[in-house]
């Protein structure tokens, strides 16, 4: 998989955001003309080496197909882009909503099944008088888009088999529970019923 550096992403962002084409105006009006115009041409070289950027016949930039496979392509589940951002750099739902033009409410439904996974962190970070919610990549995070590479985007479908673990976890603890704390023989019933739930599930 082509990997992105911060930059990288700036740049390809500056294409996507304008029907997949760019210039120098565009350059120059984004917080990318803080490198210079040294690292830009070095940027715009590198971009242009590894297939991700082409030169179109008025001098302006475009996008290739082969930029949008690494975070803006339906193929992709949502899952999996959001932690593609974040492996490049930290950031908040605005952020991340902008960039890979997702709707937030799609957004806050995925980071959420990410973070009740364990592949992603919520930083709480005061800006001003506001708390905003900044999220960075774990490393079962990074393991989890290496194994999405080698083996296909199974995401989706990793996502509901995380659920029924943690419904399974929750389950044997309350089976548990029941079996210390009361008389076991008594409620045999309850315990075998939800242990009949628990392999339900399992074959879901």
């Amino acid at each position: 998989m082509i990997k992105l550096s911060v930059n990288d992403l700036e740049m390809l962002y500056l294409g996507i955001k304008g029907n997949n084409d760019f210039n120098e105006i565009d350059i120059e009006k984004s917080d990318l003309k803080k490198l210079g115009t040294g690292k830009i041409f070095d940027l715009l070289a590198s971009l242009k080496e590894r297939k991700l950027i082409d030169l179109n016949k008025d001098g302006s930039f475009c996008v290739t197909d082969l930029a949008k496979e690494t975070l803006w392509t339906e193929k992709i589940p949502i899952g999996l882009k959001i932690l593609r951002f974040l492996e490049i750099k930290s950031g908040n739902i605005d952020e991340i909503s902008r960039i890979l033009k997702i709707t937030e409410d799609e957004l806050n439904n995925e980071i959420e099944k990410l973070r009740k996974m364990e592949l992603i962190l919520m930083l709480p970070i005061r800006k001003e008088s506001k708390i905003i919610k900044t999220y960075e990549i774990l490393q079962d995070g990074i393991e989890k888009i290496k194994n999405a590479e080698e083996n296909g985007f199974q995401f989706e479908l990793e996502n509901v088999n995380g659920s029924k673990i943690e419904i399974q976890k929750l389950l044997d603890r309350v089976i548990k529970e029941i079996s210390e704390k009361y008389d076991k023989e008594k409620n045999q019933d309850i315990i075998l019923k939800l242990q009949q739930i628990k392999e339900k599930i399992n074959l879901l």
